[in-house]
């Protein structure tokens, strides 16, 4: 995601506050695992904005460079605060939330982008295509591990968001049996017959694992129809090819620009992740 990555080149520089929601009882603005950080100029990220983000932030600037500070960093330590929304901030949402302040520094950068990154569900991209770059840069600002796939290893750009990684695999679905278990699979190469047989692949592992919760084909209805037949000429039946998704997207967006095609498939997988 873009906040971590603006957070850990803020942080190659000067120390911060990282202040995570650590539960919430009731009613609260964000869940348990956001985040923000407080550098002296700067804030990174939200955990839910209003008197509670206020008062959370004139707090970790309080604790930056106090020999509190100091001290918490010296033993990988934090402090944690209880909050009421409703009596104490004046916030609606009624319930309590626990926040926990804790310094880093540069030390802790491999650690914190560990950490950071950690729970979110895999995605595998087949396609470096347009479609296949756009759909990259939205999948950076929110909470998904991804995996760029692709036969051609110079079409992948120099710089990655903080959560995607790049793997070039001739024949391209050679990657189809390393892909992490519960992984969501998006099918966009430059070449049907390099989508078909990804497709066929992800199949064949579902009879085995069955552990590939989404499988999307980028395309009309008519290209679905075509790999359908040449599917069941595979051997793949009905139940089987039922569980591919094409064309992919929510539906009642409409406009074929890449952006709006990627705006459409993250929302499908920020559904399933839901």
């Amino acid at each position: 995601m873009r906040h971590t990555e603006t957070l850990l080149r803020l942080l190659a520089a000067q120390p911060a506050v990282l202040v995570t929601v650590e539960s919430v009882q009731g009613s609260g603005p964000r869940e348990a695992g956001a985040w923000m950080a407080v550098f002296a100029q700067e804030v990174v990220n939200t955990i839910g904005g209003g008197n509670l983000e206020f008062q959370a932030i004139d707090e970790a600037r309080a604790l930056l460079g106090s020999a509190a500070a100091d001290a918490a960093l010296a033993a990988n330590t934090a402090v944690s605060r209880r909050y009421p929304l409703g009596p104490g901030l004046g916030q609606c949402c009624g319930g309590v939330v626990h926040l926990r302040f804790e310094p880093v520094d540069a030390s802790q950068l491999p650690a914190l982008r560990e950490r950071l990154s950690r729970g979110f569900p895999p995605v595998a991209l087949f396609g470096g295509g347009h479609v296949g770059k756009a759909l990259v840069q939205v999948l950076g600002a929110l909470p998904f591990s991804v995996t760029w796939i692709d036969s051609r290893d110079e079409i992948f750009p120099a710089e990655l968001p903080f959560n995607a990684v790049c793997e070039h695999s001739d024949p391209v679905q050679a990657a189809v049996p390393g892909l992490a278990p519960g992984t969501r699979v998006l099918i966009m190469s430059f070449s049907h017959a390099e989508d078909l047989d990804v497709v066929a692949a992800c199949l064949r592992r579902l009879r085995v694992q069955d552990d590939l919760p989404y499988i999307g084909l980028i395309g009309s209805k008519t290209k679905w129809a075509t790999f359908r037949h040449r599917l069941e000429q595979r051997g793949f039946g009905a139940a089987e090819l039922a569980r591919v998704t094409s064309p992919i997207g929510v539906p009642g967006i409409s406009g074929k620009e890449p952006e709006v095609i990627a705006v459409a498939v993250a929302a499908q997988l920020l559904q399933l992740r839901s």
